[in-house]
């Protein structure tokens, strides 16, 4: 099953990609020629790597100079470039076409002035040395250009990959996870080093994390970020930097999260958290234990098709998942970025129910994105390609892009 453009999200293969996963096997070309050249390894050492902080420069602060606060209150609404850049098999490898210096200034023009760039590294890395391929670094510093000289803010990750720390949040991969993580962003942030504040990084998508005995293992993760990138100097040693709660759920950050890591600079972290209410943004069929929800909202209820109404995840609890988030670290200074959220567009439903589904799809995205703005929340819609086209792009729904714009207005 291939991502349609025209339905922004097709809900399996959308959760899998945007909320941290693979496509399936049979989507898949063959890896691009990038993932196929990284050079024979010479330094194969247990699932240790080399010390690729070589180059180490001084502290840069030059055009750096915002607290994690000032910079988040400039951040209107950000894109996410999805199923892009992340693909498995290379940056078209998914039905999306390489991103463009004319994309990001549509973006633009359409209102975001941020984004979200999902990115890959393990594959296009050796598997014994963990060294990333050069034409792959210096794309990914293309992208980002893109975006810094179109003044918009951009955020850098490793995405799901694969799986290798997103899955592996646990006290026997411990060590070799933060090998990986150190060796990777040490090269990330080298390449990365010279852009300044508009550039962010993120430590990782969605760590899966289901109890509070897993945290410890997460910390030290996020830890080793911090660390990899500082270590490299320059702007990097005050560069903003974004920190996951376990599975970047609302509800398991309120019970699990510890605290941010520790850092060598103050006031430059931003935790990250996602948000898909199952039964309505991604369910794709009817379970014994319950509905696909094709309505949302106190207005838009169903009277013919009641067993699709909603029966909880409305603007009530819309309201209470920011709020959490506005007391556990906006109002103690610590921005927080709503790194994905978006709401699939079903096809099943006809005539009226498919008109109000619709309708009730539009409301959930304005009211979602101004819930999360008043809290104090930064919004990065995820988009596939369904929003812009990216071909030519131009809008291909003009009713979500105005409940984005609106949503985000102060």
């Amino acid at each position: 099953m291939k991502l349609s453009r025209a339905l922004l999200l097709i809900p399996m293969l959308s959760l899998s990609v945007g909320c941290g996963g693979s496509a399936p096997a049979n989507t898949m070309p063959a890896a691009s020629t990038l993932a196929q050249t990284t050079p024979v390894p010479t330094t194969p050492t247990a699932g240790l790597y080399p010390d690729y902080n070589q180059n180490p420069i001084a502290p840069d602060a030059t055009g750096m100079g915002s607290t994690a606060v000032q910079l988040a209150s400039r951040i209107r609404l950000g894109l996410n470039i999805g199923n892009t850049m992340e693909a498995t098999g290379g940056e078209t490898a998914w039905g999306n076409p390489l991103i463009t210096q004319e994309l990001i200034k549509a973006a633009k023009a359409d209102g975001f002035n941020a984004i979200r760039l999902p990115v890959s590294w393990d594959q296009y890395a050796n598997q014994q040395t963990a060294k990333i391929d050069q034409a792959w670094l210096d794309r990914v510093k293309l992208v980002v250009k893109y975006c810094v000289d179109n003044q918009m803010y951009v955020l850098v990750n490793i995405h799901w990959d694969g799986g290798w720390l997103e899955r592996n949040v646990v006290p026997d991969k411990q060590v070799a996870v933060n090998a990986k993580q150190k060796a990777l962003w040490t090269q990330i942030a080298t390449q990365l080093r010279d852009f300044d504040e508009h550039l962010m990084f993120a430590s990782a998508n969605e760590p899966s994390v289901d109890t509070a005995t897993q945290m410890p293992v997460l910390n030290s993760y996020h830890q080793t970020f911090v660390n990899a990138v500082r270590a490299t100097g320059g702007k990097n040693a005050y560069r903003i930097l974004v920190i996951q709660g376990p599975q970047t759920d609302i509800d398991k950050t309120m019970q699990m999260w510890t605290g941010m890591p520790t850092d060598t600079v103050s006031n430059k972290l931003m935790a990250e958290v996602h948000f898909y209410p199952w039964n309505f943004t991604l369910m794709d069929k009817d379970e014994v234990w319950g509905n696909q929800f094709y309505y949302w909202g106190k207005d838009n209820h169903s009277t013919t098709d009641t067993v699709h109404n909603p029966t909880w995840g409305e603007e009530a609890y819309v309201d209470q998942q920011f709020s959490l988030m506005r007391q556990k670290f906006v109002d103690k200074g610590i921005p927080v970025v709503l790194g994905e959220y978006a709401a699939m567009l079903r096809t099943n439903p006809t005539g009226d129910a498919l008109a109000l589904h619709k309708k009730s799809r539009i409301y959930y995205i304005q009211y979602t994105t101004h819930a999360a703005v008043a809290n104090g929340v930064m919004p990065f819609y995820w988009d596939v390609g369904g929003l812009i086209d990216r071909r030519d792009n131009t809008v291909l729904d003009p009713n979500l892009l105005d409940a984005l714009v609106k949503g985000a207005a102060p």
